[in-house]
């Protein structure tokens, strides 16, 4: 990918980002898709009847081969991800909270799997990693819309619409049907189907963290917007794009 963001001659900050989000562009778009071929296209209802995740569910249940699958994909990608975002990715202000987001979700795959709630796991992954896709393609056409000396307008309209898009998914997804269906379900159906459901307060305590994080990172898309709304921003840059040395370099033309 980096020889691809050399050949189409992007600008040198933009073409050392490029890579990074082309390949995750490229693992969300495929998780995502096998999310929704587990959700919609198999037996299971876990999205259209959230409390079917506890139906019988039984400690050391045998996990489905198509979900562990999932699993398998997932808890590598998150696992290289803790590294990426240490040592590989740009540092941005928001790292930090990265950092610990991939921690959770991947402390949050592997219990899941041990505790066999992986049914509420697969329901998780579905509600966020589509707004991971957007994300990525809508920082895509940003890194694109000055490439080869010149603008173009088409990436700077795509990315127009894919941050307003983002914006809307992530209420949406992250939310209102994350609590609405996977809190719910965890916090309250649980105990209907399984009275003395293992491990409770711990899995719960992990999801309202992710929850937490969620509403963190909405707070900077609602300031993002509204910096765009009010001409403050007169187009669209990354909304994850706050460089720890793009803001140094601010401050000292400020100064």
């Amino acid at each position: 990918l980096q020889p691809f963001g050399e050949w189409c001659n992007l600008q040198p900050k933009d073409a050392a980002k490029m890579p990074e989000s082309a390949w995750k562009l490229l693992f969300y778009t495929l998780s995502w898709s096998y999310g929704i071929y587990l959700l919609f296209f198999t037996e299971y209802t876990f999205f259209y009847d959230p409390p079917s995740v506890f139906y019988d569910w039984k400690k050391g249940m045998d996990v489905p081969t198509d979900i562990a699958i999932a699993y398998l994909l997932q808890s590598s990608f998150y696992g290289h991800s803790i590294y990426a975002t240490a040592y590989m990715d740009t540092w941005r202000k928001d790292s930090v909270v990265m950092l610990l987001h991939h921690v959770v979700t991947l402390t949050l795959i592997a219990f899941s799997y041990a505790f066999r709630y992986h049914n509420v796991g697969i329901l998780v992954l579905f509600l966020h990693d589509v707004n991971d896709v957007q994300l990525e393609f809508t920082k895509l056409n940003v890194y694109f819309k000055h490439r080869g000396g010149v603008y173009h307008r088409l990436n700077d309209i795509i990315s127009n619409i894919g941050c307003l898009t983002f914006s809307v998914s992530w209420f949406w997804f992250r939310l209102y049907w994350f609590p609405l269906k996977v809190l719910y379900a965890t916090c309250h159906s649980s105990l209907q189907s399984v009275p003395n459901i293992p491990f409770y307060f711990f899995f719960n305590a992990l999801l309202f963290i992710l929850t937490l994080m969620n509403i963190y990172w909405f707070l900077y898309i609602i300031l993002f917007v509204a910096k765009v709304l009010t001409g403050q921003m007169q187009e669209v840059n990354d909304m994850r794009e706050y460089d720890v040395e793009d803001s140094k370099k601010t401050v000292m033309t400020k100064k």
